[in-house]
């Protein structure tokens, strides 16, 4: 499996082999990523240019939360956006907390390149941000998305990091996304958190799901406007 695994204390030396991930050295020399292994039922609508839209060039430059709407569809919605960020040429990496990650087969089936997408697993939720501010700093990826579903609906980060990763996604033109379990009536992550998400699902179909995000707050354009799409169900879901 193409994971890239480093240290819990994010080392130097860990984050060094991260950033000579095979898969950077393809997309630094200009060459495009091999083809999705699957593709989903139907792709997301494209919405206008004028028009926001659930991609990665909407939310570089921010700090960004999704979490789970009335049936939840987070990581669904937050493969969505690594795959919009592939098919841009813009690299993705995805920071998880200990051994709880996605399930890679159901990524490649949403035309995820799980060749492209280094993983760092992170021990904790500090360890987790200095890894987001360290792959910030070093400017090689347009998308960080930080997992921390596995932390509960409590799991936030210390403000002085949130205002680090705020200047770092500005200063590289990067969208970092924090994924919570925390539902949109909890409280966010912080004032510094430049758009937040609930992102849910409902049958549409037999195996077909309609994937919604819906965007509670919104610094940029203003709360109120969605995104949708239909994919297919993971084998076993009814």
């Amino acid at each position: 499996m193409p994971l890239v695994a480093a240290a819990a204390a994010i080392a130097p030396a860990a984050l060094a082999e991260v950033l000579a991930h095979p898969a950077l050295r393809r997309l630094c020399a200009g060459a495009s990523c091999p083809s999705p292994l699957a593709a989903p039922a139907a792709a997301p609508q494209a919405a206008p240019v004028a028009a926001p839209a659930w991609s990665r060039a909407e939310l570089s430059g921010r700090l960004c939360e999704l979490g789970p709407g009335r049936e939840p569809a987070v990581l669904t919605a937050a493969m969505a956006l690594v795959r919009d960020a592939q098919r841009a040429g813009e690299p993705a990496v995805w920071i998880s907390l200990g051994n709880d990650l996605f399930y890679p087969p159901d990524a490649a089936a949403g035309g995820v390149d799980l060749a492209a997408l280094p993983v760092v697993r992170a021990r904790d939720l500090a360890a987790a941000g200095r890894a987001a501010d360290l792959l910030l700093r070093s400017g090689a990826f347009g998308l960080v998305v930080v997992d921390l579903l596995a932390a509960g609906e409590r799991a936030v980060l210390p403000v002085p990091l949130q205002s680090r990763l705020v200047q770092l996604a500005r200063r590289h033109d990067a969208a970092v996304l924090c994924l919570r379990r925390a539902g949109p009536e909890a409280p966010s992550l912080g004032s510094l958190v430049s758009l937040r998400a609930a992102a849910t699902r409902r049958r549409v179909g037999d195996g077909r799901y309609l994937c919604r995000v819906d965007v509670r707050k919104d610094k940029r354009r203003g709360p109120g406007w969605s995104w949708q799409g239909v994919w297919r169900g993971a084998d076993g879901l009814c």
